[in-house]
């Protein structure tokens, strides 16, 4: 897949009305400080297209992205930022849960997490309830630039086996610094708005 154009067409705050898209979107939805902003510009090509910040659960926003007038990347608020109030942690649990749910358009979810630890019980959470909703479901292990090649070996096992994750979950090696898995990731985009035309020129 090839990035030609990109903007920011939407953002949606907590009491915001989700926009009726035409497009197929795919979500990336990770905790705060998972790296989320940095990849999405690094996916895009662009330097600042989402607000990167030192400050994490900076995002309190879900946010449109149009790519090509084919696409639209979702970015789904950071959660579990332990410095925010529960009474704003619980907006922004209950923003993304009506997005996930209430999109008509919703096609796959890049479930981010951070290469260097093991998942936290939120992105466990987060995992099992995708699955239970039976939302497709890819995982992108962030950082991996800061690993050695047994560390990483030894984190993308742990991944697999935290979230009790059976051989056909796909697991991406991802680096923003250095372009590690964007290819893959873009390919699984194009895989996505390819299957949306097959389906609609059957019907």
């Amino acid at each position: 897949m090839v990035i030609k154009n990109v903007s920011l067409e939407t953002v949606c705050g907590i009491t915001s009305t989700l926009p009726e898209n035409i497009h197929p979107e795919v979500a990336f939805s990770g905790r705060s400080n998972v790296g989320k902003s940095s990849l999405i510009n690094s996916l895009m090509n662009r330097k600042k297209l989402a607000r990167t910040s030192a400050q994490p659960g900076k995002t309190q926003t879900i946010n449109f992205y149009n790519i090509n007038d084919e696409i639209y990347l979702t970015d789904l608020p950071g959660y579990g930022y332990a410095k925010s109030s529960k009474e704003d942690r619980d907006k922004w649990g209950e923003m993304i849960e009506r997005y996930l749910t209430g999109s008509e358009m919703l096609r796959a979810v890049f479930l981010l997490v951070d290469s260097r630890h093991e998942p936290t019980d939120l992105d466990v959470k987060m995992y099992e309830w995708l699955q239970y909703m039976e939302i497709e479901t890819v995982v992108i292990a962030t950082k991996v630039d800061k690993l050695t090649k047994n560390q990483r070996a030894h984190s993308l096992s742990v991944i697999k086996k935290t979230f009790k994750a059976d051989e056909d979950l796909i697991i991406i090696p991802y680096s923003s610094e250095t372009g590690e898995g964007r290819d893959t990731v873009l390919d699984l985009m194009e895989q996505v708005i390819e299957n949306e035309k097959y389906y609609d020129e059957e019907e």
